[in-house]
């Protein structure tokens, strides 16, 4: 099995497939792919570098959370460990390939708990502020 630096550097050569799969809502803006958060709502807050040498790291500004292209497919999917997303995306050939896997984990119910957990809205849980 490769290493999680190998993955995430193999995962960089073709940053902006990974994105279009994981974060279809975003966009590309120049040598960045743009979208709100790991959750792939709409937005600018989250940019990920798709060339040069920082491509396949990313950073949300709104949150600060940051990472390889192996953490945003953690996120996205709702894994826990490295074992889970190295299994959710190793290098593959054709992009079917990678609908299926993503297929076979929404099956199994590993991404609808983590989506539903980040689609609360954050807002609506802080309290106002009192005088």
């Amino acid at each position: 099995m490769l290493s999680a630096s190998d993955l995430a550097g193999r995962l960089a050569q073709d940053a902006e497939a990974v994105c279009r799969h994981y974060l279809s809502a975003g966009r590309r803006a120049g040598n960045y792919w743009l979208v709100g958060n790991v959750a792939n709502n709409k937005g600018r807050s989250l940019y990920v570098h798709l060339a040069g040498p920082r491509a396949g790291r990313w950073t949300d500004a709104a949150t600060g959370q940051f990472g390889d292209l192996l953490d945003l497919v953690r996120e996205t999917c709702g894994l826990v460990d490295f074992r889970d997303a190295a299994e959710a995306k190793k290098p593959r050939t054709t992009a079917s390939s990678t609908a299926r896997l993503a297929l076979r984990s929404a099956q199994a119910g590993t991404a609808s708990p983590a989506r539903q957990a980040k689609n609360t809205s954050p807002r609506s849980s802080k309290r106002p502020r009192s005088a």
